[in-house]
């Protein structure tokens, strides 16, 4: 699946409208970076990208099963460290007050790894500019 999104930046300072097909989304650096902060950074829309394709695929493999979970809660954490090059998300799922076998969250936390952004971070990346 291709996707193609287009960021357009103005002269107000960092504040960046996104748009991808007919959805538009602006981002933005905090206020101490220089920005605004009328949206969200970069590092947030990266994370945001993790948590809620895991939760959108815990959401159709939950569904499929027909299991009565109504709530999928998904927290990323998203460590960067730039002079070791090197990033870590920590991912922490709940299901509200559901209670749910070992067995099943077991299951859960298999189909969490298959989430297809999840796939792709741990995967080899290219990044292919032209000017």
């Amino acid at each position: 699946m291709g996707v193609k999104v287009k960021a357009t930046l103005g002269t107000e300072k960092y504040y960046t409208e996104v748009i991808a097909g007919e959805n538009t989304l602006i981002t933005d650096e905090p206020v101490d970076k220089g920005g605004g902060n009328k949206g969200f950074n970069p590092f947030e829309i990266l994370a945001t990208s993790l948590a809620s394709c895991t939760a959108a695929t815990l959401r159709m493999y939950i569904d499929r099963k027909g299991w009565d979970i109504p709530t999928i809660n998904v927290e990323v954490d998203l460590e960067n460290f730039p002079q070791t090059k090197t990033a870590q998300f920590c991912r922490v799922i709940d299901f509200g007050p559901t209670e749910i076998s070992e067995d099943i969250k077991d299951k859960l936390f298999k189909i969490a790894d298959a989430c297809p952004i999840h796939k792709i971070l741990t995967n080899n990346i290219d990044i292919l500019t032209k000017i």
